[in-house]
């Protein structure tokens, strides 16, 4: 089975317009017309610059769901993860995120630049920029073993901040 990319994420939500809310004003997400006539309860949305019909959907299942458990007391999905383009745009959206009080933590993990966040009902996510191939090098490659500081000044010095992430490696070269 030959995977180009995750294509779209369902989640359930407890309050759909409160979601599609965060979705879109915090991630610019766009709702896409595309819920079959006679269902209710559901939104589909389109990241930006996303070449996918939809990239999420969202399923009510009303306000009295609790939240999320997975990993502390369930099995289930942890997080996804979004790369973005540059780490401009990373740096943009980690302020997006804590003006939205959503931006729950940052990493290095050396090839990878992350920043993690969780929606209203505190489902979590991961936003993420990506090395590209040819600045690699035998130090970024190692500290894929660890969990690192993020640094978004130091890093945009160091590959600068309209770098393409992930040429060679998510972007064909």
């Amino acid at each position: 089975m030959g995977i180009h990319r995750l294509n779209h994420a369902v989640l359930y939500v407890s309050d759909l317009a409160r979601s599609v809310a965060f979705y879109r004003d915090v991630l610019g997400f766009t709702p896409v017309e595309m819920t079959p006539d006679g269902f209710r309860g559901a939104t589909f949305l389109q990241a930006p610059d996303s070449t996918n019909d939809h990239d999420l959907g969202l399923f009510e299942i009303g306000a009295g769901a609790g939240r999320s458990t997975a990993g502390r007391a369930t099995v289930g999905l942890y997080h996804l993860a979004w790369e973005v383009d540059t780490l401009d745009e990373l740096a943009a959206t980690a302020e997006r995120l804590a003006a939205a009080g959503a931006l729950a933590g940052t990493s290095d993990h050396g090839t990878t630049k992350s920043l993690y966040g969780q929606d209203p009902d505190g489902l979590e996510f991961e936003v993420v920029w990506l090395v590209p191939a040819n600045l690699l090098n035998d130090d970024t490659l190692a500290a894929r073993k660890r969990i690192g500081r993020l640094d978004l000044a130091a890093e945009r010095q160091r590959y600068g901040g309209q770098t393409r992430g992930g040429v060679g490696i998510s972007v064909p070269a």
